[in-house]
């Protein structure tokens, strides 16, 4: 059983390769590398990143417009290898698990779910394992072994790419070269970091995959279609509100309980930073940015599922601006709780409604191959169905 404390200390540091991996290299940072450890013009430095992140190329030989002593060079001097794809999962609704295994031979996990309308949402991971306790949470029955570098993460959105861009060719679509990217079937929508690990206790590397991956000249993926999650680590989101991150991508919250007793139980690291600091923090986001704010509420039966909870849920957040996902516990052999009846879901819900918040639903996207939310523990294959053809989903 996972002890109850706040964070757990990473059993070892993120890698510093000699050489490093380009796909985690902002622009500016490319740049300076190009310039100053190639000696090449700054312009060729759009041209390689363009490469490595519009056209995903693995191998420098695919860059045909640099010259080959340049390419020789960046040979020498850089690494383009990828995460290797060690597990390939789909789900009954089309939702799609691919679990990934790092150069240093750890395995993390992603999810690619299809979205109510066109596009796919991708789930991402930003740490093998997890810095936080949260009990409901399948990942914290895991070692937490190390935070995750900036191309790791990049990583996972353009292994997503890749899968979206084959089933397009499949099809014989024009994947992602008409005019009307909301048209695209096949496309990337949204990117929610909410896989395995905390985002805001890897800070730095999330801050500089967002910065890579909503480059124009790469995945150009809009900012605003970007949700970063957090279970409350609070001297994180107080340093996210300072950081200009927080004025470009939305924020999710998981509070899951409405008193200190029950998230103290639930997410031990209230222990450390109660309900009340909590808020504090949250109300130093940026005025700007408040109407991007989601609360996430795990429900867990008989635990804070009552119709009292959803009262004090009302008058917890009634002055934010704010979306409340509410999501019935996705069960796992790891955690202590059972998922509530329909029954109780929907009174929750009424009053919720009732009070005047704006209260989402979400359905279990992938739970019978592990891939809901909360489910992600590095399950072994029993049960998983082979991964098939990528087909454009829907919700039910």
């Amino acid at each position: 059983m996972v002890a109850l404390v706040p964070i757990r200390k990473p059993a070892r540091g993120i890698p510093r390769p000699l050489r490093p991996n380009l796909r985690g290299l902002t622009r500016i940072q490319l740049e300076t590398f190009v310039t100053s450890k190639l000696g090449a013009p700054r312009f060729r430095a759009d041209q390689i990143f363009e490469w490595v992140h519009r056209h995903r190329a693995s191998d420098v030989h695919e860059m045909t417009n640099l010259p080959k002593p340049l390419r020789s060079l960046i040979d020498e001097h850089a690494d383009l290898r990828r995460l290797e794809r060690h597990g390939d999962f789909v789900a009954r609704d089309g939702t799609r698990k691919l679990r990934l295994r790092t150069l240093d031979g750890h395995y993390i996990e992603s999810v690619l779910i299809p979205n109510d309308q066109r596009g796919f949402t991708l789930c991402v991971s930003s740490q093998v394992g997890c810095s936080m306790t949260c009990r409901f949470c399948a990942t914290a029955s895991l070692t937490f072994e190390r935070s995750l570098a900036a191309w790791e993460i990049v990583d996972q959105i353009e292994q997503a790419q890749d899968l979206l861009e084959q089933a397009s060719q499949r099809e014989g679509r024009d994947h992602g070269r008409s005019d009307d990217p909301e048209s695209w079937p096949y496309r990337l929508s949204n990117v929610v970091y909410m896989g395995m690990g905390e985002p805001l206790h890897n800070f730095i590397p999330v801050k500089a995959s967002v910065e890579i991956v909503t480059d124009p000249k790469g995945a150009a993926i809009t900012a605003r279609r970007i949700t970063i999650s957090t279970s409350g680590l609070v001297p994180a989101i107080e340093r996210f509100s300072r950081d200009p991150l927080s004025a470009q991508v939305g924020l999710a919250v998981s509070l899951n309980a409405t008193t200190d007793d029950v998230r103290d139980d639930v997410m031990p690291i209230n222990l450390k930073w109660p309900l009340l600091a909590l808020l504090n923090a949250v109300r130093a986001l940026p005025d700007a940015r408040r109407r991007d704010l989601t609360f996430e509420y795990v429900l867990l039966s008989e635990v804070n599922d009552f119709e009292d909870d959803a009262h004090r849920l009302a008058d917890l957040v009634r002055e934010f601006d704010c979306h409340i996902n509410v999501i019935p516990f996705n069960p796992h052999p790891h955690a202590p709780y059972k998922r509530p009846s329909s029954n109780r879901v929907r009174r929750f819900m009424d009053v919720a409604k009732r009070r005047g918040l704006r209260v989402y639903l979400r359905t279990p996207r992938g739970d019978d191959i592990g891939a809901a939310c909360g489910q992600l523990a590095l399950e072994g294959e029993s049960g998983q169905a082979p991964a098939a053809p990528l087909e454009e989903g829907r919700t039910t």
